[in-house]
């Protein structure tokens, strides 16, 4: 705080009181210039100051700490000489549990002001903040008043107030405003009376209540008044705050609930369940007919008689004083601490370990029992911290401070950690479900089948599945789960609970990072088994699939998760509103639930693309993987959960377009739509979107222009070219659909593109010496064999290919050469997306006619050039319509540099910093003062 001129600067002050906000409020007061003759406190507790006490003597300002000031109602003469001699001008009461006489109060010249965390006269009393959150006030704040003889009666000297958030605790409250803001009012108050302009506003007698100390008897939840809807019951327990504890009798034991939020109404959590344990008989919740307690990943839910419902987090019980996640209320100890057995000898020694930690602690010697509580043995708060630390650096397991106050005692301390280390992540636990496992490439493989809801792998609403196809053997790998709109409607509202209530949307985004480069090295650890899942099910050749497919997926996600915390605004100069001035900033905020259709040519990683810069600009997500490709996806998302990353955050459906895609496009609460795939589809898709104005970014078909000048350097650019079509089976949206080559060199050029074709092996995409692989599927390979003949008909000449290999099981097309195309040609036109190289030629010199007719198409997704002649690249960069230009090179694509395509090849860019702007939001922020 900086100092500010006053009339008084040198006037002689007394601070009355105790805590934080009192210690802040001496610092201000001092660095202002005023005189702080003496600060009277609390006694020391347990051989401890209290922190005003400390900030007075580090300042050498004399403290006094009084027990009592009075004894029969009569101020001790000796205190009170104590404090004449001191000479104050005035006292000032930040925050005081002491009564203080009135003697004191009213002897310096301008006597005493008081802080008050209440808009005078509601909410007198000593528990003001709390009965602001019980009885749901909308405006809360504080006031600063001149103390008389009343119970916070005396004459306003200021006010301020705020807004009283939905979520807003006792905790957020007074952290936000009523601290920070407090302290700096007091300061202007201050200022005020030396000035000789602070007021003395009598409180009107009109809307004064006094409120009484809030008690553990008066916490009892009422279940017909303080407790009747959810909004009331909300309150009262945010009100309640941890002391004393709004409580309930739960099974005939006393229970206090807290960290309660409203579930809006209709997004009930699609994960919610009856008790897994005994039946929660609350006293008096039933009366009425409310619905019963049901549980979920996050807590507890309990319901109003309104039919709308609360979130409770944790439980303490009463008589143990041990906290708990309020949705293991009712469970047995064994149910607790679930997934704790057939110990490793790795695990088997943490207990030790533990034990060494906790004798440390505590100054214990001998073996330590399973129940022996870590607070009631003496351990304190600060105690917490150290036994995090210490947990984190000799076992590598990460706790945060809350989970200890949650498991006190030795043997479920011991169960936490080993359920951290089995899962690798924090929060994340032991992960189940139906695996298909299969022995491919000399390893075990396991994938799930069923849909990705709220972290949980269940079967579509229908209860129907559909088969995913080897193309390799032709055989089904296993049935998945068939997708609709019900379950577009389940994950819609499970992704809409997780950003607007959830732990996601309060998540920082240094934490949110955490989570993405946790998921990224679980990618790599399991990156032989995702590429022998991609190789299965696409038919991508496996080393392709190793160090494309999956290497830059997890490239994807540490390139985003080092942006998480680089987001942000702008300040902005405009005019001001004179004689005010103005202030103007903007907000880089998540959209919200996001859908996300990817195709199948690259099925994990277009999934990484665009969900990577999803989720580190906070929002979350539904992902319609392809309908033919859909088993990376779904590993992903069993990485995805032991990543730690909360329920409704990833949310992956497989199945069929016309349900699950279309549904995502027009469900009203999906608020972006990120789609690559071809360009007919993606009319369909912005054609939903426009229905209710959702932002769309498209990625769609390319015929992208590869262009040959007789300067380059030809061995390079025949393999560049061959790379360049024959890449990935030639199933790229950039592959190079159309070769111009400058005449002097065409013949020559075709000759060696013939001969590359030749070294290629067709064959096992999990064999390491494979160069082609087989088609995606078989739909894609007939399509194929059409676009070749219809080439052959229109009158392009054929070199090699254009069929079906022949002899071999599987989806597997030659590679293909057509020479002698024609600008009209449907092949010249239309990309084919599959290994097929269409050469056309061009004049010597002619460089405005090639570049007319590498444009001379609706699609501009991407383009190449080879030259030794810096002037044509540079040329051929600027005029060629496309969204990426390879110069000398090409399929030379990287995280970090954005892609996308012009006309009909969509709008919108994936990777680099500018894909961020697909996910995000710019609120622009105007202030005058």
């Amino acid at each position: 705080f900086q100092s500010v001129s006053t009339q008084n600067p040198t006037m002689k002050i007394a601070i009355i009181g105790q805590s934080a906000f009192g210690a802040e409020v001496f610092k201000l007061l001092q660095s202002k210039g005023y005189d702080i003759v003496g600060v009277f406190t609390i006694p020391d507790k347990g051989g401890k100051e209290d922190i005003l006490a400390q900030a007075a003597a580090a300042a050498n300002v004399p403290v006094f700490k009084y027990a009592r000031w009075r004894v029969k109602n009569q101020v001790i003469p000796e205190i009170f000489e104590e404090y004449k001699s001191l000479g104050a001008e005035l006292n000032v009461l930040p925050f005081c549990s002491q009564f203080i006489p009135m003697e004191i109060i009213n002897y310096p010249k301008h006597q005493s002001i008081v802080y008050h965390p209440s808009i005078l006269p509601r909410h007198r009393g000593a528990s003001a903040i709390n009965w602001t959150l019980i009885h749901g006030d909308k405006i809360g704040g504080f006031s600063i008043f001149w103390a008389d003889d009343g119970l916070d009666t005396g004459p306003v000297l200021l006010t301020r107030e705020v807004k009283i958030e939905p979520e807003d605790t006792l905790n957020s409250l007074y952290k936000r405003f009523l601290f920070p803001e407090g302290v700096k009012a007091m300061g202007e108050a201050v200022d005020q009376i030396a000035a000789g302009s602070a007021p003395k506003l009598v409180q009107p007698a009109e809307g004064a209540t006094y409120d009484p100390k809030m008690t553990a008897e008066l916490a009892k939840i009422d279940w017909a008044t303080t407790g009747a809807t959810a909004v009331q019951l909300h309150n009262f327990i945010r009100g309640c705050d941890r002391v004393p504890g709004a409580w309930a009798l739960v099974n005939g034991e006393r229970v206090s609930l807290f960290g309660s939020r409203l579930v809006p109404a209709g997004q009930l959590p699609a994960a919610a369940a009856p008790n897994p344990g005994q039946d929660l008989l609350i006293e008096g919740y039933a009366d009425g007919g409310r619905k019963p307690p049901l549980t979920h990943s996050d807590g507890l839910l309990l319901f109003g008689l309104d039919g709308n419902c609360v979130s409770v987090a944790t439980a303490r019980l009463e008589a143990s004083g041990k906290t708990v996640p309020a949705k293991q209320l009712g469970l047995s100890p064994d149910q607790a601490a679930a997934g704790v057995s057939n110990l490793t000898d790795a695990e088997s020694a943490m207990k030790p370990e533990l034990q060494r930690i906790w004798r440390g602690i505590l100054a214990r010697e001998g073996d330590l029992p399973d129940d022996l509580d870590f607070f009631k043995a003496g351990a304190g708060s600060m105690d917490v911290t150290r036994l995090v630390e210490e947990i984190k650096n000799s076992i590598q397991v990460s706790l945060s401070n809350e989970e200890v106050y949650m498991a006190t005692t030795l043997g479920e301390l011991f169960a936490l950690v080993v359920q951290r280390s089995r899962a690798g992540a924090d929060g994340a636990g032991s992960f189940q479900y139906d695996a298909v496992r299969l022995q491919a490439n000399g390893m075990e493989v396991a994938f799930p089948r069923q849909a990705f809801i709220n972290n949980r792998f269940v079967d579509a609403a229908s209860g129907k599945t559909s088969p995913t196809v080897n193309p390799f053997t032709e055989e089904v790998i296993c049935e998945v789960a068939y997708c609709g709109k019900a379950d577009v409607d389940a994950a819609v509202a499970a992704a809409s609970a997780a950003f607007h209530s959830g732990e996601w949307g309060r998540m920082n985004a240094r934490d949110r990072s955490r989570l993405m480069f946790r998921l990224a090295d679980l990618m790599e650890a399991h990156k032989e088994e995702l590429a022998t899942i991609e190789s299965l099910d696409s038919g991508a050749v496996y080393t392709l699939a190793l160090k494309t497919h999956i290497g830059m997926s997890i490239d994807s996600f540490r390139y985003f998760a080092g942006w998480c915390d680089k987001i942000h605004g702008q300040t902005i100069p405009i005019n001001h509103a004179r004689p005010n001035r103005n202030l103007t900033l903007t907000i880089r905020e998540p959209i919200g639930v996001c859908g996300i259709v990817t195709p199948w040519n690259y099925p994990l990683m277009m999934l990484a693309w665009k969900m990577s810069a999803c989720l580190a600009a906070g929002n979350t997500v539904i992902l319609k993987p392809a309908q033919v490709t859909p088993l990376t996806s779904l590993k992903f998302c069993e990485l995805v959960a032991r990543a730690g990353f909360p329920p409704g955050v990833v949310n992956v459906l497989p199945g069929p377009g016309a349900a699950v895609g279309q549904s995502i496009a027009e469900h009203p609460e999906v608020r972006k739509l990120g789609f690559t795939g071809s360009t007919p589809v993606g009319r369909t898709i912005m054609a939903a979107c426009s229905a209710n104005l959702k932002k769309c970014s498209l990625e769609l078909g390319g015929k992208s222009p590869l262009i040959v000048f007789a300067d380059c350097e030809f061995s390079k650019a025949v393999k560049m070219a061959c790379n360049g079509v024959f890449f990935n089976k030639g199933e790229n949206c950039i592959a190079a659909g159309r070769l111009f080559v400058e005449a002097s060199i065409h013949d020559r050029f075709v000759e060696a593109v013939k001969v590359e074709i030749a070294k290629m092996r067709i064959g096992d995409p999990l064999d390491r010496a494979t160069d082609h692989g087989p088609q995606n599927h078989r739909a894609h390979l007939d399509k194929l064999l059409e676009y070749c003949q219809r080439g052959v008909s229109e009158g392009a000449k054929l070199v090699c290919g254009g069929r079906r290999v022949a002899g071999l099981r599987g989806f597997f097309m030659e590679p293909t050469l057509f020479t002698g195309v024609q600008d009209h040609m449907h092949i010249a036109q239309e990309e084919s997306f599959g290994p097929v190289m269409i050469i056309s030629d061009f004049p010597d010199g002619d460089i405005d006619g090639v570049l007319s007719r590498a444009n001379a198409t609706e699609y501009g997704l991407a383009s190449g050039v080879f030259t030794r002649d810096i002037y044509k690249a540079l040329r051929v960069s600027e005029r060629i319509h496309a969204g990426t230009v390879f110069v000398n090179t090409y399929n030379k694509t990287d995280v970090a540099a954005p892609f996308g395509g012009f006309k009909q090849s969509g709008f919108g860019k994936d990777l680099g910093e500018e894909a961020l702007n697909e996910y995000l939001k710019t609120k622009t922020v105007t202030m005058e003062f």
